[in-house]
Formats: structure tokens, C-alpha cells, sequence
């Protein structure tokens, strides 16, 4: 691949100084730096373009808020996070508001995970509510009519956005898993679009639990058009297996802690999948899935691997079990189900709750 330059000798030669002297790095960028050089390439580029400045300002406010959601987050890294959405007009007397703070409380102070929402009223302060000021985040978003974030989001662990579209970036990527309560158009969009990432393979496996209190209706009335979708051929069966509906907490909670029994994360390797695991699956395991999962399968057979150089160069989980599959890529609600196969045997003891 050709590198990403100016086109100018000189220019890209002082770039290449520049991040060096930043960094006080004597031995010359490394694979860190030449991204922030690219970036400032396409910063410089897009002058040369003469980008109008509407578009400049909205690159330039979007990467501020990205850089600044990244330094919040990265003190964090270690502890996993649940994401709640839901109406902002959920009042503190709805039983969806109540069953939004316990469960919250009890990912919080049983489970030692963190929460994260949108730092607003409604199942937002509920959340923010039940996770407390020591577990919770708030990722804001400022609107004409509600600036202000709820009073329960500690100050050094809030952020405001201005655009939506880098804020719902930070909701996926800084969780590891979601719950989504009773909302308007926004939750709406919310949890099709984390449903469409994973369905499509742009975002990595994770928990999704529609949560709401028993006798509210809202998410079986949902369901009814998921299922419209589904006999009209506009999703797979499988898909289903993406998301659990239920109106019982500790459902919702074992939903999600069950799904990191086993399973630890994944990443494409020369085409291939690979599944990293927190414990090695047995041959007898190995040998079922490979029989229930073979339509999902392009070639060769899901087997337990090694490390792969790729992964080595990068020191990516070198410590954890593997296995591999050459995946075809469409059927992710299926692949849903083959982690929870991989889950099964771990679960049979009690795992932990950290993914």
C-alpha cells in the first residue's frame, strides 16, 4: 500500500520531524505516529482541497470530542461497562425508571461493573441513579431544550457532544454490553442500529437484553414487528438470537455475564475468525460445533489454534486459547449461538463476571 503523503518531499520530511519532535522519540516514528502523521495529512489535505469551513469545523469538533471521550475512558479500560438506553420522559414513579436503577445498582455493586448513559433525565438518571457516582458515566449530548446533564453523573467521568453520530461511536465502543428500556425514536434508533452492527459484522459480539417492567407492554408490542420482518424475509430466524427480551433483572443481569463465561473477544485474521477464550474448549465440544455449525463454515473446520503471527506482532491476548473458523461473514445471529456453545462448558462452573 503506498504510504499516505503530501506528495511534497520536503513538506512530508518535516511532518515525519514534527511528530517526532512532539513525542521526543530519537529512533523515528513508530506505528503509533505515522497514524497521528496521516492524520494530520488529511487535516493539511483537506486546506489544499479549500474544504469549506463548515465541513472543516465539523471534522474538527468531532475529533476533539473523540480525543477527549478516549483520555475519559482509557483510565477505565480494565473494568467492563454496560450501556443503558431509554426515554428521557421516564418519570421517577414509572416502574421502568425503578427497574432501571436496580439494575443498575446490582450490575454496580454485585458485579463491580460500570454503567454508562446519556447522562439525561429518565431511565438515564435512573441508571445514573443506581450505578452511583463511582460507576457511572454520562455521555451528553447538548440539545436546545436539555443542556443540562442529571446530577447523579460525577464530573470527571462526563462528556458533551455536540454531534450524535460521535457520541453513539463512543455508547458502542466503549461498551461490552447493552440494555435497552422504553424509549422514543431515539431508543428506537438506538437499538436498531447496535442490532444492524452486529447483524452486519461492523461491530464485535456483545449482549443486548430489552429490558422493561413486567405488564408495561412496550417491547412485546416491538417484538410484533420483528416478527413481521422476519415472515416477510427482511431478517433471518437467527437474528433473534441477537438480543434477549425479558422483564426480569437477574435474567437480564445473567444475560449478560454468562456471555463473558468463555468468551473474551475476536478479531479476522487473514480472512479467518478468531474467537479468543478465557478457557480451551474440549475436543468433545470442538467436535459438536463443528456438526451443528457447519453451514456457517466457508471452508476447512472451526479448530483450536495457536497464537497468529498477526496477533503476536500485536501482543493481542498471546495468553488466551483460541479457535478459528473461516466464517462466511452473513449468518451473525448464528455465530451468536455458536458463542454460547462455547460459553456452555464454562458455565457449567461459576465464571467470572469481568469480559
Amino acid at each position: 500500500m503506498r504510504p499516505y503523503r503530501l506528495g511534497d518531499e520536503d513538506l512530508d520530511r518535516r511532518l515525519v520531524e514534527l511528530v517526532r519532535d512532539a513525542t521526543d522519540d530519537p529512533d523515528g516514528p513508530d506505528q503509533d505516529e505515522e497514524l497521528i502523521a496521516e492524520m494530520m495529512v488529511s487535516g493539511l489535505k483537506m486546506l489544499r482541497d479549500d474544504t469549506d469551513r463548515g465541513d472543516l469545523k465539523l471534522v474538527n469538533s468531532a475529533l476533539k470530542e473523540l480525543r477527549y471521550s478516549f483520555l475519559v475512558f482509557s483510565r477505565y479500560r480494565h473494568i467492563p461497562k454496560v450501556t443503558m438506553y431509554g426515554s428521557a420522559r421516564t418519570s421517577p414513579e414509572d416502574p421502568n425508571y425503578k427497574i432501571a436503577a436496580e439494575f443498575a445498582r446490582r450490575m454496580t455493586d454485585e458485579h463491580r461493573w460500570m454503567v454508562i448513559t446519556g447522562a439525561g433525565p429518565g431511565i438515564m438518571e435512573a441508571g445514573n441513579l443506581g450505578a452511583g457516582t463511582e460507576y457511572g458515566f454520562g455521555v451528553n449530548i447538548r440539545l436546545p431544550f436539555e443542556a443540562e446533564a442529571n446530577p447523579y453523573v460525577h464530573e470527571s467521568r462526563l462528556i458533551n457532544f455536540k454531534y450524535f453520530f460521535t457520541r453513539k461511536l463512543i455508547f458502542v465502543k466503549e461498551s461490552d454490553a447493552f440494555v435497552l428500556f422504553p424509549g422514543g425514536f431515539g431508543t428506537q434508533d438506538e437499538t436498531f442500529e447496535l442490532l444492524t452492527l452486529i447483524q452486519t459484522g461492523k461491530s464485535d459480539m456483545h449482549p443486548i437484553v430489552l429490558l422493561e417492567a413486567e405488564g408495561t407492554g412496550y417491547w412485546e408490542k416491538w417484538l410484533d414487528l420483528v416478527g413481521m420482518l422476519e415472515a416477510q424475509g427482511m431478517i433471518a430466524p437467527d437474528d433473534r438470537s441477537l438480543f434477549t427480551y425479558t422483564t426480569s433483572i437477574d435474567t437480564a443481569c445473567k444475560e449478560i455475564l454468562s456471555f463473558y463465561d468463555n468468551y473474551h473477544s475476536q478479531r479476522y485474521v487473514n480472512g479467518r475468525l478468531v474467537l479468543r477464550l478465557k478457557s480451551e474448549p474440549s475436543d468433545g465440544l470442538i467436535a459438536t460445533i463443528n456438526d451443528e455449525f457447519a453451514d456457517i463454515v466457508v471452508s476447512g473446520s472451526i479448530e483450536k489454534i495457536e497464537p497468529t503471527a498477526a496477533e503476536i506482532n500485536d501482543d493481542d491476548h498471546v495468553e488466551l486459547p483460541r479457535v478459528q473458523l473461516h466464517f462466511d461473514r452473513r449468518h451473525l445471529g448464528k455465530l451468536r449461538r455458536l458463542v454460547d456453545r462455547l460459553n456452555s462448558e464454562a458455565s457449567e462452573d461459576e465464571g467470572p463476571d469481568t469480559p
